[in-house]
């Protein structure tokens, strides 16, 4: 046992520094009061976003000619899936949940059917608070959208997102009395939208002192369930700005991006995120990211329909599959194989799984070294969400990216831009990474030991986008 001295994980002098902002104060407050225009925002986009899920879907597949101004299919694709996502992917890191506050539409859905006369107001049950049901739909949701195209084909888009937008509102129906049940507990973004957020440099910040002095009884409506009293970082946070001004308790302020991840103690560090983030985010989704550009999904593919033929097994080699399962549109020439469909799943469920465990295993040993408490893998693991947070954006960009292409716009310095921005995130988590583990007890052997260990899921997410952008 090292003779070292404790060193709390709250006294690095970074953290319990937060930036008093009167700015962001009357920004918070101005959102609280104006509540009734943020709901008519709301609704403008669902307006919106209703629109362009389905009527696309009703209409002829564009022809190759078709540009992004002069076609509803291929405008609605870019602004999904080449503005929206990875946007609202980077907001997360710049200012918190404010999409699932301010412009979500299933959150506004799901809301206000919970509020509706036909709600039934049922109590939450307890298998729908299990916290590992935004990994499994995170994953289902994107594996299932790689095999049927939702990247390009508006009748997948109405299934994925149209379904899950169903889904939110059936889901509010049923429970929540008024609240976002459905974001809490079961949207596929949720568990992502959460890790990304806890490098936002601005949230709400709650002075437990001056809520527990206050007089106040006025009661507070948070939708995605938050006890707000105890809330002390941007994950779980909508940042709608309901509570802003709260028993003179709750600000909108500025703090810095590293703050909820070197405060947050172990214990409130819960496993299923560090999985969300391990498994889903930097090993299935970079394995989505990867596949239609690996020579090994080639060999994979090739390899067994040879093997099927040689063995006078056609039944894979079928392309009857419906629409709504794989791939199926003949009249674009776009057609998956039974056996593309299962190399798909195979390939992403196997490389996810590789680069999850391989991270884990980093993470995992770099602990084992400090041996201290207060540093399980788990908390280690959150040091990825920035590297965690380029890969998600650069990864969703690039059909950003060849979507303009396809209309004509040259992209200078895209391989500068790309690998400037997972540098910036292979700095900061390295960064991160290392002041939780120099703020450990553990002697300078074993730190130095965790470190190298650390260089293990660094070197892995960095190297499978050298592959993918280099090799």
């Amino acid at each position: 046992m090292s003779n070292s001295p404790q060193v709390s994980m709250t006294t690095i002098p970074l953290v319990d520094r937060t930036t008093p902002a009167p700015w962001l104060q009357r920004l918070g407050d101005a959102m609280q009061r104006n509540a009734a225009a943020i709901r008519t925002l709301q609704w403008l986009v669902v307006a919106g976003y209703a629109f362009m899920v389905v009527v696309p879907a009703f209409l002829p597949l564009p022809a190759e000619s078709a540009g992004i101004l002069d076609n509803l299919t291929r405008f609605a694709q870019f602004l999904f899936w080449g503005i929206w996502w990875p946007f609202v992917m980077l907001s997360m890191m710049l200012f918190g949940r404010l999409w699932c506050g301010v412009f979500c539409p299933e959150g506004a859905l799901s809301e206000w059917a919970s509020k509706s006369r036909f709600s039934l107001g049922r109590r939450v049950p307890r298998w729908l608070t299990w916290s590992g049901w935004p990994f499994i739909a995170f994953v289902i949701t994107t594996i299932f959208g790689q095999l049927v195209s939702v990247y390009e084909y508006p009748k997948a888009v109405l299934l994925i997102l149209g379904g899950s937008t169903l889904a939110a509102i059936v889901v509010g129906l049923i429970y929540g009395r008024g609240k976002r049940v459905w974001c809490r507990h079961l949207c596929p973004a949720s568990g992502v939208f959460a890790l990304l957020a806890k490098v936002a440099p601005v949230h709400f910040r709650v002075d437990r002192a001056a809520w527990d002095s206050s007089t106040s009884r006025l009661p507070l409506d948070c939708a995605p369930l938050i006890d707000i009293r105890r809330m002390s970082g941007a994950s779980a946070c909508h940042a709608c700005g309901r509570c802003s001004g709260h028993r003179q308790a709750v600000r909108l302020a500025a703090r810095s991006p590293a703050q909820e991840i070197l405060s947050t103690p172990a214990n409130r560090v819960r496993s299923g995120e560090a999985v969300t983030l391990v498994f889903a985010v930097l090993g299935i989704a970079s394995a989505t990211f990867h596949w239609t550009v690996s020579p090994w999904f080639i060999r994979l593919k090739t390899g067994s329909a040879e093997w099927l033929i040689a063995h006078d097994q056609f039944l894979l080699l079928r392309d009857d599959a419906p629409w709504w399962l794989l791939t199926h549109y003949p009249e674009a020439n776009d057609v998956f194989t039974w056996l593309d469909g299962i190399c798909i799943v195979a390939y992403i469920v196997g490389v996810g799984l590789l680069l999850g465990a391989a991270i884990w295993a980093g993470l995992a040993l770099a602990a084992r070294c400090v041996k201290d408490q207060r540093l399980p893998w788990r908390r280690l693991a959150m040091s990825l969400v920035p590297l965690a947070g380029a890969s998600v954006f650069v990864g969703l960009s690039m059909l950003t990216v060849t979507l303009l292409k396809a209309e004509g716009y040259a992209l200078p310095w895209l391989q500068e831009i790309r690998t400037a921005l997972l540098g910036l995130g292979w700095f900061a988590s390295a960064w991160l990474g290392l002041r939780l583990i120099g703020a450990t007890a553990g002697t300078w052997p074993r730190r130095v030991a965790a470190s190298l260990c650390l260089s293990l899921p660094l070197g892995v997410v960095g190297g499978s986008w050298y592959q993918v952008f280099f090799v």
